[in-house]
């Protein structure tokens, strides 16, 4: 009766965790926050800088001009709009959804600092003379063109400037003095007398004053359209800024592309799940299914926390959200191998159970800790979508670890003790010829496929292999170097994207025309996409100019990225300083949990694994831009992760064996740490191939570099982690073996949730 209430208390919280799911799941997905790459947007960076000379950008200057800011996007009727100070002078706007994107970097960059001043640019009123709110567009009661109406707040004021300024002509002059002369964001240099012969000057207008005029109602004329007069009157209301803003970088997504990479990156997603799942089943039978209903409840709850942190869902979010599947996939691999060896030594079920689960959980926190470690530094150095990516990794891992470690082991606990599973180690994946009488106390190899190994063996072949291709990999970075993308050497880049095929010459040709001839056209996507790339920042303007070139002659949408020198330095020095922080932070995590002789063969391993992504992107030239420091990252994540573990394992041999006297009996205790964790090592890197490969062939295109580097760095650092770190750990600490003897203290085992 009792086990029969477990089976049932098991379907009743499956059912629970379903109906939840079903009920609450469709609701969930629409509150989450979109990037601008998943439904399209206009995203600014600005440095900001004081007005007057001596004065200090603070944070109670910041913090208003954020206010109004946020105002003037108001004004566009955009109600999914992010804007955020980083750092001490800059400020960050990301305006999901917007459908014209020049209009809104005028409305925001304007200072709006309204003056009005007389032909020697003498200031004679200025925006705080204004009333709040008044500005409206109208149109000219004679010539019914467009103009703005405004309301000062004295009359008495404005008659005193007007009574000076009438009837003072002088024939000499190119233009009478009794002009009253409007300017927006007049700066000092700035000369009437320069501007009044332009074409377009940079004042407003410049009506004459020929009597005295004691009212408070003030109107603007000027060539406006009714569009360009109701977007000078929002300003005006929206206030003056009270500080100049230069543009850094800027990113431009059209909706076309966000839906695409939406729908594909969702697509590939689902499909890469799905086959993580069977794969799961079809090895490990009964605990798989566990596993897919545990790694379901996980992908529920990382979307619901993620909606409460209200946070912004980008590609490089859901390519962390599914990687994350690949770490609670590991977790509860390296729980169900250490099951199935339990099973394999001739222990019940339930014994296998408990010993494999306490087995495994020292392994499975520390792997957890260093991904994180490299989550962190990513969040710490990363741009906005970088960090998007950082937060969703960390949020992966530690929910991740609560669902493996307690989801996984609490639902497969209420079965232990059932007849169901009682003597049937094949729902566990394991053969009854493999099972071993538990009375033979004979310790035998551990085989991969029935068949004995020996990867020791060969340590050498595999260090002469690593020499050789990363001999090549310098031959290739020396003479080809990298593709680096416009995020680390500042310029603009172009993509198209359209519903027929496109020609490059065609475009380049259609450019030319324009004045903004590109350093390269690349067609990608069946030729249906191209990338115009530039070593200069193109002018706002010009970037109106292509979106209706392309709009109009190729019904085509268009992305335009724009980053300055600036920026791209920082860029550049963010990511080693990333790289560095995060090697040094496992290093030191590492030495404490191990020892430091296991710590530095670690890194060596890391560096060893990003020298191959740097070469693989350097040979085949795909662009190297700020995503791809984001896949190191996450590669070192999972490398150390590989790399803990084994590690873990022959720590525990070792501390079985008590003391290690010869480099024979270590070498033997690392094989076999080697060939018990190989399974494991290759089944994880499997399941998380399956998602990044998802990406690589059915997801977006402009996260295709981003997944090519994970699955390069994936195999690079199974690889490593197998046949590298540990060898080297090995050859490095056996040569002291004879005056040094190894141990670990074997401490107290921390035991896992048991049912």
């Amino acid at each position: 009766m009792k086990n029969r209430g477990k089976i049932v208390a098991f379907f009743l919280i499956v059912l629970l965790f379903l109906g939840t799911i079903g009920t609450t799941i469709t609701g969930i997905t629409k509150d989450i926050n979109l990037g601008l790459d998943l439904q399209g947007g206009f995203e600014i960076l600005y440095k900001v800088e004081p007005v007057d000379d001596g004065e200090k950008v603070d944070k109670d200057l910041l913090e208003s001009t954020v206010r109004i800011l946020n105002e003037r996007v108001n004004r566009l009727g955009i109600s999914e709009a992010n804007i955020n100070i980083e750092g001490e002078n800059r400020i960050r706007v990301q305006l999901a959804g917007i459908k014209d994107p020049e209009e809104a970097r005028e409305l925001l960059s304007t200072s709006a600092r309204l003056s009005f001043r007389n032909v020697s640019d003498k200031e004679l009123l200025n925006g705080s003379d204004i009333k709040e709110g008044s500005a409206q567009q109208d149109f000219h009661s004679q010539t019914n063109q467009p103009i703005v109406t405004l309301q000062l707040k004295s009359a008495k004021k404005f008659g005193d400037v007007t009574s000076k300024l009438k009837g003072n002509y002088d024939p000499e002059t190119p233009y009478p003095d009794n002009l009253l002369v409007i300017w927006m964001d007049y700066q000092k240099g700035d000369s009437f007398a320069e501007q009044y012969k332009k074409k377009d000057p940079k004042y407003v207008s410049a009506p004459a004053v020929d009597e005295t005029l004691n009212t408070s109602d003030v109107m603007i004329t000027g060539d406006f359209t009714v569009e360009e007069a109701q977007r000078l009157a929002d300003i005006i209301n929206a206030g003056s800024l009270p500080v100049n803003m230069t543009e850094l970088y800027s990113t431009t997504v059209g909706a076309q592309f966000g839906e695409q990479a939406l729908n594909k990156t969702v697509f590939s997603g689902i499909v890469g799940v799905s086959i993580i799942f069977l794969f799961m089943i079809a090895v490990y039978r009964f605990p798989g299914i566990i596993a897919t209903i545990n790694l379901t409840f996980y992908i529920f709850l990382i979307l619901l926390f993620f909606e409460l942190m209200n946070g912004v869902l980008t590609l490089q979010g859901i390519a962390a959200l599914i990687l994350g599947v690949g770490m609670a996939v590991d977790a509860n691999v390296i729980t169900f191998e250490r099951i199935k060896e339990e099973l394999r030594e001739g222990k019940s079920i339930l014994a296998s159970f408990k010993a494999g689960t306490s087995n495994s959980l020292s392994a499975i926190i520390d792997a957890n800790i260093t991904t994180i470690l490299a989550a962190v530094v990513l969040f710490i150095f990363g741009t906005s979508s970088i960090k998007g990516f950082a937060t969703m990794l960390i949020l992966s891992i530690l929910v991740s670890f609560l669902t493996a470690v307690y989801g996984t082991r609490l639902l497969m606990g209420l079965w232990m003790r059932t007849k169901f599973l009682k003597n049937r180690p094949g729902w566990f994946g394991v053969n009854k010829r493999d099972i071993k009488d538990i009375a033979d106390t004979t310790e035998r190899e551990p085989k991969l496929f029935n068949r004995e190994i020996n990867p020791v063996k060969h340590r050498k072949k595999f260090f002469i292999a690593s020499t050789i291709m990363i001999v090549l990999g310098a031959i290739s970075l020396g003479i080809f170097q990298l593709n680096p993308g416009i995020d680390f050497t500042s310029g603009s880049r172009v993509q198209i994207n359209a519903d027929n095929t496109l020609n490059a010459e065609d475009v380049e040709d259609d450019l030319d025309k324009l004045g903004v001839s590109p350093e390269s056209v690349i067609l990608s996507g069946n030729k249906t996409s191209a990338v115009a790339r530039y070593d200069k920042v193109i002018d706002e303007d010009k970037i109106a100019e292509i979106q209706n070139l392309f709009d109009k002659n190729y019904n085509a949408d268009t992305s335009v990225s724009i980053v300055s020198p600036i920026v791209g330095k920082e860029l550049v020095k963010n990511a080693l300083y990333a790289l560095g922080i995060a090697s040094i932070g496992m290093i030191i995590y590492v030495a404490f949990r191990f020892e430091l002789f296991f710590a530095v063969t670690a890194i060596i391993a890391l560096l060893h694994d990003v020298f191959f992504i740097l070469a693989i992107f350097s040979f085949t030239r795909i662009e190297f831009d700020i995503t791809i420091v984001a896949a190191i990252l996450t590669i070192i994540g999972y490398s150390i992760n590989d790399t803990i573990v084994t590690f873990d394992r022959i720590r525990e041999n070792i501390q079985k064996k008590k003391r290690v006297k010869s480099f024979g009996e270590l070498a033997k205790i690392v094989n076999r740490s080697l060939v018990q964790t190989l399974t494991r090592s290759i089944n994880t890197t499997v399941t998380t191939l399956i998602a990044v490969l998802a990406f690589l062939f059915l997801g977006a295109q402009s996260i295709v570099p981003f997944a090519i580097a994970l699955t390069v760095g994936l195999i690079a650092g199974t690889y490593s982690s197998l046949f590298i770190a540990s060898q080297l750990w090995l050859v490095w600490r056996g040569k002291n073996i004879k005056e040094k003897p190894i141990s670990f203290v074997k401490k107290k085992r921390t035991e896992g949730p048991q049912v």
